[in-house]
């Protein structure tokens, strides 16, 4: 019977393996969806076959408690919220984690070797800052808690005071012999509150290459908890995690230029200008919907910018209507996609397919970027940091060096927004004012609306 669960569990790794190959390709995603469930599936049918299983009570019972709260999450969540659901997901694995750390300490830690106390010890820190910090990113992408950052004096001082503290009550612990379950329990609220201190400061915009960082320690942390158990599908599957997270948090780190202490420790994302059209004498031209549809008539070449607005507003299938109109007309429609469009990576590429546009109009930002210059009309859908040019003109902004869409090199900008607040990262954006921008304010969903009528009606 080993053998067999050794030989299911290879077979599980296999498929996760297959599983994150077939994901980086949007022609394969779907099997790499499929093989990634099969993956999990056998795995959890190999365990419940291991002969020390003696009841399956509690397992049922957990099993139905997962389901229950899992598929509401997947059936019900819009894909506006799959930050919010990654979040909560490795929230959850992370408490499974720091939960099953626990109980093997309580339950065998006065035998454990030294080697194993330590990696016991870093499993549970990993586990529970990530629990506490996943939960906080989620509450500041579903807006619950301000997404500003929240900042006091000296936040980094006690930040890492707090985890330089739980390493030492870690050394201490392990140097004792581990027989110290009140120290312990200490080290365990030590790194649940240090999640929380790590988070706080964090503006909204950061947020996914949060998530993403937090899902390389919950890999770490279920890798560590393979070693304890014996387990090499769980170290597999946790190395998996751990890495892909940490190569997902570097592409994020390089898309916006930044660095993961930047990110963590900067504090971007405060209000640092309130846009007011008045301001220095700066002018904001606006259309309605009916009167910009008329500039499409003379146009050639129209590029959309699809951001988090549209996502917001569920516009995605009118953005698809509306680029059958204009190809109807002859004209020639891409779509530009910058690498943190949204809120995660993809976001914008999901929502798109979901709508049936064709993925070879979804051009990249490297490549879309030289087109600009020729482009007649380009028709921002709710993007707003990754199109602001004070990323590559203004020194003194935080967005300075980020790369961005160069949509301001276009000979006309239309660009769609509730009104003239600021985007996640609570910078202004340079474009509004530009002679070549005009604002279309309104629900991203409504106005694209009532520009299809319009076009199709002159």
């Amino acid at each position: 019977m080993e053998n067999i669960i050794q030989f299911v569990y290879i077979a599980s790794a296999s498929l996760f393996i297959l599983s994150l190959k077939w994901m980086s390709e949007v022609k394969t995603s779907r099997w790499g969806n499929w093989a990634g469930t099969a993956g999990m599936a056998l795995a959890i049918l190999a365990t419940l076959l291991k002969p020390e299983i003696h009841s399956f009570l509690w397992i049922a019972i957990g099993i139905v408690i997962g389901a229950s709260i899992g598929t509401p999450m997947a059936m019900l969540m819009p894909m506006t919220a799959v930050p919010q659901r990654t979040a909560l997901s490795h929230a959850f694995g992370a408490l499974a984690a720091g939960i099953v750390g626990s109980a093997e300490y309580f339950l065998h830690g006065a035998n454990l070797s030294m080697p194993q106390l330590i990696v016991l010890c870093v499993e549970v820190l990993l586990g529970f800052l990530t629990f506490t910090g996943s939960l906080l990113a989620f509450g500041k992408l579903q807006e619950i808690i301000p997404t500003r950052p929240i900042l006091y004096p000296g936040r980094n001082l006690v930040s890492l005071s707090v985890f330089v503290f739980s390493l030492f009550l870690i050394a201490y612990l392990v140097i004792k012999g581990g027989s110290h379950p009140f120290l312990f329990g200490f080290i365990v609220c030590l790194s649940l509150l240090f999640g929380i201190l790590l988070v706080l400061p964090i503006g909204g915009a950061d947020m996914p290459t949060v998530i993403s960082i937090l899902n390389a320690y919950a890999g770490l942390s279920s890798s560590f908890m393979g070693f304890l158990l014996n387990n090499k599908l769980l170290i597999i599957a946790g190395a998996l995690d751990g890495s892909s997270g940490l190569i997902l948090s570097i592409q994020m780190c390089k898309a916006m230029n930044r660095s993961f202490t930047n990110v963590l420790f900067g504090g971007v994302g405060q209000i640092l200008e309130v846009a007011d059209p008045s301001r220095d004498g700066k002018i904001v031209k606006s259309l309605s919907p009916r009167e910009a549809s008329i500039l499409f008539e003379a146009a050639k070449k129209v590029v959309v910018v699809p951001g988090y607005g549209m996502a917001a507003a569920q516009a995605q299938h009118v953005v698809k209507e509306l680029t059958d109109v204009l190809e109807n007309r002859n004209i020639e429609v891409k779509f530009a996609i910058h690498p943190v469009a949204g809120r995660m990576p993809g976001h914008m590429n999901v929502l798109l397919a979901e709508a049936d546009v064709p993925y070879d109009k979804l051009v990249e930002m490297e490549e879309i970027n030289p087109l600009f210059p020729e482009t007649d009309i380009v028709l921002v859908v709710g993007a707003n940091d990754i199109t602001n040019p004070a990323a590559r003109k203004n020194p003194g902004s935080p967005l300075y060096g980020m790369p961005i869409l160069d949509v301001d090199k276009a000979k006309q900008i239309l660009f769609i927004k509730r009104s003239m607040s600021t985007g996640f990262a609570g910078i202004d954006n340079d474009l509004f004012y530009s002679p070549k921008t005009i604002m279309l304010f309104g629900d991203a969903k409504k106005v694209l609306n009532e520009l299809v009528i319009s076009i199709n009606s002159n």
